[in-house]
């Protein structure tokens, strides 16, 4: 469901380097095994930078306007593209270049004259090394069971999605979805069962959504969350309809509901105008709320939260 790290895809390099001949070497050297960009001087390299994350920045030390220590640091100060690693192109010598390099966030260096087998195993090292870290730091967001952002994803993005939504002056809302009477469905059919219509339940509200900044996550239990960008409370009750009716769609058979025989579930939804600020910061709360209405209306609904 989610998008995997594709270990088959052909990671993109930066090339940061004013002098062309020293760049072409490195394409020539490089072009074979990963996707090559190639900026001139710091500032072209940030604006490509913030246009696609590279994987890894081969980084020019002595630049004209902008030179490799300063594109560095801009680099560490943003935390979108502190991780990514830079290994410095010098010609300089001594110890205190090198150490100051480091100290700013480089992983390491390469010495001019290029030597390309030293330069393809250290790139090739630390690219590995950068992938590794992606698949953990990647699973650590991700609920085991069902495999759908878990509880740290979403309060990440939610964090996230209220600056946003406040700068911008956009509405957001919040959906929280809870199934039916699900104690129930595990004391009658099993827990392996329960955890099957999970990953299922999972599975369908995360194919249901239909916007690519739209997200879902498991809550806990048998609780999901979903956290809508750019929506007004019409919209987010329509996406809730769309939900619950898929869930239903699915025809799982529970004989221990008295709603009906069918597994539901019960969405409460939430939205604030961008221009609120504790609207927006209430928003799980007043989903919350809105959800245990659902449940004492019968449940198999959705209710919007009415201040």
């Amino acid at each position: 469901m989610l998008d995997d790290l594709d270990l088959g895809r052909r990671q993109n390099v930066l090339i940061v380097e004013d002098v062309k001949l020293n760049a072409q070497i490195l394409v020539n050297a490089l072009q074979d095994e990963y996707d090559l960009r190639v900026a001139s001087n710091g500032v072209e390299a940030l604006a490509m930078v913030r246009e696609q994350l590279p994987d890894l920045i081969l980084l020019d030390i002595v630049m004209p306007e902008m030179d490799g220590y300063a594109v560095c640091a801009a680099l560490q100060a943003d935390h979108n593209t502190r991780d990514i690693p830079i290994l410095f192109l010098t010609a300089l010598e001594g110890d205190k270049n090198e150490a100051y390099g480091i100290e700013l966030g480089a992983m390491d260096y390469i010495r001019k004259p290029f030597n390309v087998p030293i330069v393809k195993a250290k790139i090739r090292n630390h690219l590995e090394l950068k992938r590794y870290k992606d698949i953990l730091k990647r699973d650590s967001r991700i609920d085991g069971l069902t495999r759908i952002p878990n509880r740290r994803r979403f309060d990440e993005a939610y964090s996230e999605e209220v600056s946003r939504a406040l700068r911008n002056k956009t509405p957001l809302a919040v959906l929280m979805i809870d199934l039916d009477l699900f104690k129930a469905y595990n004391d009658t059919y099993g827990h392996l069962q329960g955890d099957d219509v999970l990953k299922l339940v999972a599975r369908t509200l995360y194919n249901t959504l239909q916007r690519p900044g739209d997200l879902i996550a498991r809550w806990g239990g048998e609780e999901f969350v979903a956290l809508l960008p750019q929506t007004a409370l019409n919209g987010a009750w329509q996406v809730a309809e769309r939900l619950r009716l898929a869930i239903y769609d699915l025809q799982i058979p529970h004989e221990a509901s008295p709603i009906d025989r069918y597994l539901t579930i019960s969405v409460g939804v939430a939205s604030a105008d961008g221009s609120d600020r504790s609207a927006c910061e209430e928003l799980l709360q007043r989903a919350d709320e809105a959800v245990y209405c659902a449940k004492k209306r019968g449940r198999n609904t959705t209710v919007v939260y009415e201040s």
